[in-house]
């Protein structure tokens, strides 16, 4: 299953965002020694939430702002003025990184071993001037799905595997032809009721506060105005999802037509991506051929460190990261081998965090991955990844890459999976997307509606596990900068000992008809926060 994509739309109901309101039992940190932030049981929105609110919303405070944010600002304001940690590499192991941005340039890590352009690999470690990081994907950018692969090539699995990748196929199909209906009438209707409203606004951008106070009594105007307080539920600008619809209309027909199985994409890699030692290919161009393409990876880095405080889009978690790229992550599922080649050069080169927002559902070569992970925790580095935006239980479902061959026991305590949280206090701050796991999942952070940068000196908002992780990758940075002889082992599970517990019961995967307890959850029952984990870290550190 991909999961690098941002969630944009599921079935065009899946994404709807409401404003606060819902009151929420929540404990402190069971963890007797932690002098911790002191929440009361229970806590009320004030008020809706603002714009700039919702911008930082992820580094507001649970008590003071009643958002289910990290307490960043209050760990920053408290804890950490006047202090001065030390520079923490994070490898973003995403679709690639605009190192062009306003807001990124001044964070990124420079290989100083290296002489920029000269086509000598002066460090020699087998990647020439890799400047800024590694390009394992070369000039491609989209690819096939990991089951489109098996079915392509059945010698990469077992007969059951193989069967279950053609089954899911035969699925999508057939669930393509049954939406591309759905599609083609929502691109209709978002059509039709924008025109209607850009003329009634008299400007090509209005806002769901705007749709939501007309007055009009005009039929058609009426009418535009329910279609459009619809299609602005899902959380995005009318042009951005007009594309996001487009585009999986696109997806679908190219399913129908079993598209997804004729092109080679690799191809133009050069490699053989089913032969780890074969590890001479890609380059330096940690932006890959196509901006439009490295959104995703973009976004990540700036969720993680953006520049703070310097009056450009938002602010990232950490204020002393340099951030490492290793493209590896195209539009489709990512290869085993990538991953297990970019885990290990972040490794190689320094980096203490890295984050992987990515994911599937088959992965024919896990054991490079699982060995990565392993190396990885040998060199005291602590790997963040996304637990995946299927709303499924991933105790049960695969979930690609993890730290457990079995879902029970792990061979590693360097990795910590990430569930994703709403913005909205109540009884909804679980993502509708997300995925969950008693076992599998460690912790939730916030995933919905994170503001970050976008390539080309842009800012948006984007939603997923994929932005959750990020999120946790900072704080992370934060306690290894400021108290970097903890190890990668200790910081993980500060972030889940210190974490805020709910201890109420919260709706999964949307359905108003399933609610849970919020400890059944995730393997902590909390929520991560900086604040906490920094109080920890200190008193562990000495």
């Amino acid at each position: 299953m991909n999961t690098i994509k941002p969630i944009y739309i599921s079935a065009f109901a899946l994404l709807a965002l409401v404003g606060c309101g819902a009151s929420k039992q929540v404990s402190n940190t069971t963890n007797s020694d932690l002098v911790a932030i002191s929440a009361p049981l229970n806590i009320k929105k004030k008020a809706p939430i603002t714009e700039n609110d919702l911008k930082r919303w992820s580094h507001l405070d649970i008590v003071t702002d009643t958002i289910p944010g990290m307490s960043v600002d209050k760990a920053y304001a408290e804890l950490l003025k006047g202090k001065k940690g030390v520079p923490v590499i994070v490898g973003i192991v995403d679709s690639g990184v605009d190192i062009e941005h306003e807001d990124l340039k001044s964070v990124l890590w420079i290989n100083t071993k290296e002489i920029a352009g000269n086509g000598i690999d002066d460090d020699k470690n087998g990647y020439i001037d890799d400047i800024h990081g590694w390009n394992f994907l070369g000039d491609s950018t989209k690819e096939n799905l990991e089951y489109e692969r098996i079915i392509k090539d059945k010698t990469l699995v077992d007969e059951a595997t193989y069967q279950e990748a053609k089954a899911l196929n035969d699925k999508k199909v057939a669930e393509a032809a049954a939406g591309k209906t759905r599609s083609e009438q929502m691109l209709e209707t978002i059509a039709a009721g924008d025109a209607v409203l850009v003329k009634h606004f008299g400007k090509p951008v209005y806002t769901i506060e705007e749709v939501n106070a007309i007055v009009s009594q005009e039929p058609a105007t009426q009418k535009s105005k329910a279609a459009m307080q619809q299609m602005l539920s899902y959380g995005l600008p009318i042009a951005d999802l007009k594309v996001a619809v487009q585009k999986q209309l696109d997806d679908q027909v190219a399913l129908i037509n079993g598209d997804n199985l004729k092109t080679d994409y690799r191809k133009v890699v050069g490699d053989n991506p089913n032969d780890i030692t074969d590890t001479k290919y890609g380059n330096n161009n940690v932006m890959g051929p196509d901006k439009n393409e490295i959104l995703h990876g973009t976004h990540v880095a700036g969720i993680v460190a953006q520049s703070r405080n310097n009056v450009l889009g938002g602010d990232g978690v950490a204020n002393n990261v340099q951030i490492l790229t290793v493209r590896a992550v195209p539009d489709g599922d990512e290869y085993d081998k990538d991953i297990a080649l970019g885990i290990r050069y972040a490794v190689d080169n320094g980096a203490k965090v890295i984050n992987g927002s990515f994911g599937k559902s088959f992965s024919p070569h896990k054991q490079w991955v699982y060995d990565a992970i392993k190396y990885a925790e040998k060199k005291d580095v602590l790997i963040v990844h996304a637990a995946g935006n299927d709303a499924k239980d991933i105790d049960y479902a695969e979930n690609f890459p993890n730290d457990s061959e079995d879902k029970v026991t792990e061979f590693a305590d360097n990795l910590i999976t990430i569930g994703a949280l709403n913005f909205e206090y109540g009884n909804k701050v679980v993502a509708r997307f997300s995925n969950i796991g008693k076992i599998n999942v460690d912790v939730f952070a916030p995933g919905v509606k994170i503001y970050a940068t976008t390539p080309n000196n842009t800012y948006k908002y984007l939603q997923g596990t994929s932005m959750a992780a990020p999120n946790v990758a900072g704080v992370a940075a934060l306690i290894r900068s400021y108290y970097p002889k903890l190890s990668a082992k200790q910081v993980k599970h500060i972030l889940m000992d210190s974490g805020i517990a709910i201890t109420t019961d919260v709706i999964v995967g949307g359905k108003a008809n399933d609610t849970r307890s919020f400890t059944a959850l995730s393997k902590s029952g909390k929520i991560v926060n900086a604040y906490n984990a920094l109080l920890m870290a200190e008193k562990m550190s000495k």
